[in-house]
């Protein structure tokens, strides 16, 4: 066994109070951030293993602390964490959780889906915006901490913060800066104060983030998440693609969206806009330009 494989069989001894050795492991594509693989232990049962030699701080951590919170509501499915080690003997930070095998969805899952996550939306409603700890939207960093305005929690800790990335890496050309600051000035008039209350959001649901089970059963993955407006995290899922009319409709029979919702949407698409332009450079700055020229200009 690798050292990597030794401290997770000793991982797994702690919290299951059994010891068996790795018997295999098998790395699985997909992650741009963090090495995974599909860990079986020589008793027959699996892992998945998520390891990076030098990953951001606390990345682990947190990821494990936002599957606990999206498994305590317990209306849609995540890897259930295990725990987290490594980063000392020279053996990589790594997280263990429950291993999903893949399936097939069936005609009906966007269907599926889409009811779950307007039950987890309802059922996880909450008084208060933000989370117990700041943590990451893909590799960037997220503010969170507590607050009682959503409004201002959007304006400082979600578009103020990826504005003020893009600018101090010099994303942020002098039309992007000027538009983000006007439409920052405006933001009280064009999201306004929620009526109903915050629920704990994914924060990060597109369609590389969901994943059908063997059983047919909808999987969520790597979440950032926080709790917010429910119209960010919808607002996400129209970003790229992959969620069917099927998705939606299902969701707004499980628990409609607020009036005037979809003159919304832009604002908090803007967000990950911004994210990906501080990520992945200019090719995301015409889309961010889009919506601010619509609500700024």
């Amino acid at each position: 066994m690798s050292r990597l494989d030794e401290a997770v069989a000793d991982l797994l001894e702690e919290k299951t109070g059994r010891y068996s050795p790795v018997a295999a492991a098998v790395s699985i594509g997909g992650g741009c951030i963090n090495a995974a693989a599909c860990v079986e232990l020589r008793n027959g049962r699996r892992y998945f293993v998520k390891s990076n030699p030098a990953p951001l701080p606390a990345m682990f951590e947190r990821e494990a602390e936002a599957l606990g919170a999206i498994a305590a509501v317990g209306a849609i499915r995540v890897p259930n964490p295990v725990g987290h080690g490594g980063g000392v003997d020279g053996v990589s930070p790594f997280l263990v959780m429950e291993y999903i095998e893949p399936g097939t969805p069936s005609p009906g899952f966007q269907a599926e889906l889409g009811r779950r996550f307007a039950e987890h939306h309802l059922r996880s409603r909450h008084d208060r915006y933000g989370f117990e700890h700041d943590n990451y939207l893909g590799s960037t960093p997220q503010p969170n901490g507590w607050s009682d305005d959503w409004v201002g929690f959007w304006r400082e800790r979600r578009l103020g913060h990826q504005l003020r990335l893009a600018r101090d890496s010099g994303r942020a050309d002098a039309a992007v800066a000027k538009l983000g600051e006007r439409l920052m000035e405006r933001l009280s008039g064009l999201i306004a104060e929620p009526q109903e209350p915050a629920c704990l959001l994914h924060g990060d649901l597109w369609v590389g983030n969901f994943m059908c089970s063997r059983d047919g059963e909808p999987v969520l993955i790597d979440p950032a998440a926080y709790y917010g407006r429910r119209e960010a995290d919808l607002a996400m899922t129209m970003l790229f693609g992959g969620f069917s009319r099927a998705f939606y409709a299902a969701y707004e029979e499980a628990w409609p969206l607020a009036d005037g919702s979809s003159e919304r949407l832009d604002i908090y698409r803007l967000y990950h806009l911004l994210n990906h332009l501080n990520l992945f450079g200019a090719g995301y700055r015409g889309g961010c330009l889009e919506i601010m020229k619509r609500y700024a200009a």
